[in-house]
């Protein structure tokens, strides 16, 4: 389903909402469209035409409380280590445990990698040491607002691009 990114009324981005729920939003007056959908496609009814939105913005402020640490997701974990295994760079598939859980690891940001599905057999659960392997990057928190928005800048419209400011790698 289309996605459309909704602003808060101080232009900070908030979250993508599928497109029916973003028309009804313009529609009672919740929201206005900031951009159109570059397509120029219109919804129509027997009284209106609602030319489809890209971006929305809140006509009133709606206050966030946001956590002090990002909640560790399977997409978020993914997208922290770029979609690529940490043991040998292919394309990830699983998340593996550096320390295994059976050995008192914690599902932890600082204990979790992505990996790809012959890495993960290979060093089931035994530690990097008894394998011989190293980890090129410390596994870390990922900080910043941008990661409530997982998604929306790798898979998102080219139009959103000015509203959510995503620090370079």
């Amino acid at each position: 389903m289309r996605q459309v990114l909704l602003l808060n009324a101080t232009y900070e981005p908030l979250t993508t909402l599928p497109l029916r729920r973003a028309v009804c939003l313009v529609l009672r007056e919740k929201a206005e469209i900031v951009h159109h959908d570059i397509s120029g496609a219109c919804l129509r009814s027997a009284t209106a035409v609602v030319e489809l939105p890209s971006v929305i913005r809140l006509l009133r402020y709606v206050r966030i409380p946001y956590r002090q640490r990002v909640p560790l997701t399977r997409a978020a974990l993914m997208r922290r280590d770029n979609f690529r295994c940490v043991y040998c760079g292919r394309r990830a598939e699983t998340i593996d445990h550096v320390i295994p859980r059976s050995r008192g690891g914690k599902h932890l940001w600082e204990n979790c990698v992505a990996c790809c599905m012959p890495c993960n057999h290979r060093k089931a659960d035994k530690l990097l040491e008894e394998l011989g392997w190293q980890l090129p990057v410390t596994p870390a928190v990922p900080r910043g607002a941008h990661w409530r928005l997982i998604g929306l800048v790798h898979d998102g419209d080219p139009q959103w691009a000015p509203y959510v400011n995503e620090p370079a790698a």
